[in-house]
C-alpha cells in the first residue's frame, strides 16, 4: 500500500464540509494554574481553512457556504472528525455544525 502525504492544500472538503484549524487550547486556568495535557479540554473555536462549493438544495443547485476561508468560527463540542497534519490539529465537520462566526 503506498503512503499518501496529506496537507492542507491538498485536502478538499466536499459538498457543505468545511475544513477548521483547531486553535491552541488553555495552557493555564484563571487562577494561574498549568494543565496536563489530560485535563484540558477540546478547543471549540478555530479557523476556516478550506471549504466545499455546498449543500446541493432540492432542484439541484449549489447554495453557497455562510462561511469562508480565514473565518475565525466556534463550532459544536463534540462534532466533525479530528484530523491531525503534521504538528497541526483540524476538524473535518458540516457547515451546520458551525454555531457562530466569532469577530
Amino acid at each position: 500500500m503506498a503512503a499518501v502525504s496529506l496537507s492542507v492544500s491538498t485536502v478538499k472538503p466536499l459538498g457543505d464540509r468545511v475544513f477548521v484549524k483547531v486553535s491552541a487550547s488553555e495552557e493555564k486556568t484563571a487562577g494561574g494554574i498549568y494543565l496536563p495535557d489530560t485535563a484540558k479540554e477540546k478547543p471549540q473555536v478555530g479557523e476556516i481553512a478550506a471549504v466545499g462549493p455546498g449543500r446541493r438544495s432540492e432542484d439541484g443547485s449549489r447554495q453557497e457556504p455562510e462561511v469562508k476561508v480565514g473565518d475565525k468560527v466556534l463550532y459544536s463540542k463534540y462534532a466533525g472528525t479530528d484530523i491531525k497534519l503534521g504538528n497541526e490539529e483540524y476538524v473535518l465537520l458540516s457547515e451546520k455544525d458551525i454555531l457562530a462566526i466569532v469577530a
